[in-house]
């Protein structure tokens, strides 16, 4: 009766609502209630992973084996809600919670699966200020579904402005030469998988590829959380 008491004190001082729609959250739910959960534009990029637009989109930037998004990216959309949730409201839990969702939807698909997941790398001064990376929790939520390390051997050594208001060539060369290998052991003849919020152009993350093939990974791939077309 006691710990009942507690735990509906700890609810009224911290309620646990949706972190879209914000009605209160019932026990068995985590970030999301199962209405929202269930409304999200999720894509079938997991069931198609080597033929898909996203994979045309980077075709001559780098050598990538698949690309897939785990909901498609619009303006004013619920993707774009999420998205503003974990990096303006700082919510690290949502994105390893969509992290969660994603490995579910690659076991069940059939993916061939990865040896090793690398975010991409925020600059050391802008993660201290936001106080985490979201592709970095994107990855350890897909991690602890589908059981395959996360490793933080890449770095980003150089700062770069925001990549939104830059055209395709503005934000390839924004990006270049900015990230580098560190314990390149790690990497050597593995299938990898690049894990970025949002795929846009493509250009973070064909960087982020290269750097990885140049270090002797067998194969990359990339996972992010939403695309845009």
């Amino acid at each position: 009766m006691r710990l009942l008491f507690v735990e509906d004190f700890l609810n009224i001082l911290f309620p646990r609502n949706c972190q879209m729609c914000k009605r209160s959250l019932h026990e068995f739910e985590e970030q999301l209630c199962v209405t929202c959960e269930e409304s999200l534009p999720k894509t079938n990029y997991p069931l198609r992973p080597k033929r898909n637009d996203l994979v045309q989109k980077v075709e001559g930037l780098t050598k990538v084996n698949s690309v897939i998004s785990f909901l498609r990216f619009t303006k004013e959309g619920q993707s774009q809600q999420l998205i503003h949730e974990i990096k303006y409201k700082k919510k690290p839990a949502l994105a390893k919670y969509l992290g969660n969702l994603l490995g579910r939807e690659l076991l069940a698909s059939g993916y061939e699966l990865p040896e090793l997941l690398i975010p991409v790398p925020l600059h050391s001064g802008k993660e201290s200020r936001r106080g985490f990376n979201q592709s970095d929790e994107f990855a350890k939520g897909i991690s602890e579904v589908i059981n395959v390390p996360v490793s933080q051997c890449l770095i980003r050594t150089k700062f770069t402005e925001t990549q939104t208001k830059k055209t395709r060539a503005q934000r390839l060369a924004n990006v270049e030469g900015v990230f580098t290998v560190i314990n390149a052991d790690e990497l050597v003849g593995k299938n990898v998988a690049i894990i970025d919020d949002v795929m846009t152009t493509g250009a973070t993350l064909c960087a982020c590829g290269n750097e990885v093939l140049d270090n002797d990974a067998k194969s990359v791939n990339f996972i992010t959380i939403a695309s845009g077309r």
